[in-house]
């Protein structure tokens, strides 16, 4: 059974879509009727997990996800999930990642684009070779404010395993 719960964040309301065996959506509600809500465990838990990274107390998320895509798709989603709290890399960088050559960048992309769950899969974290905000779903002012929360770094050269601490966010 598909369920539904609407919060607020500091970036405008957000939408989480749940299936019983995980989260298949997060999106930004702009100036659309926002569906009717109900509420189960797992939305509870998704809803303090995502208060929790916006207050700053968290840079990781543990739900389980359902998102509903092609196995190129759902390979991307699983690589943006490596992408730790804090860092960016590319979208040639993603696709190396997963095997594939540089050149490969603009099909990443756009896998990255149908990514259903922002935020919790962090495709903010993907920025253009040359450091650039490119496309973000929920547009370039989000992309930007999410990054700023995480006061991430540029195109990162962290390994995969050194894990940054919370940050609280910078005070307006």
């Amino acid at each position: 059974m598909k369920t539904v719960l609407v919060m607020d964040s500091p970036l405008g309301a957000l939408q989480l879509t749940a299936e019983e065996d995980g989260l298949t959506a997060l999106s930004f509600l702009d100036d659309a009727k926002p569906p009717t809500a109900a509420d189960t465990p797992l939305l509870q838990r998704a809803r303090e997990q995502l208060q929790a990274y916006f207050s700053g107390d968290a840079i990781a998320f543990d739900l389980p996800l359902r998102p509903q895509g092609t196995p190129f798709q759902q390979a991307v989603w699983r690589a943006l999930q490596t992408v730790p709290y804090g860092q960016t890399i590319s979208y040639a960088l993603l696709a190396q990642r997963l095997g594939l050559p540089a050149s490969h960048a603009r099909a990443v992309g756009a896998a990255v684009g149908r990514n259903p769950l922002l935020i919790i899969v962090p495709c903010h974290r993907i920025i253009g070779h040359d450091g650039s905000l490119t496309g973000y779903a929920a547009g370039l002012p989000r992309k930007q404010a999410l990054l700023d929360l995480e006061r991430a770094a540029p195109i990162s050269t962290q390994t995969p395993t050194q894990t940054p601490t919370p940050r609280r966010p910078r005070a307006a």
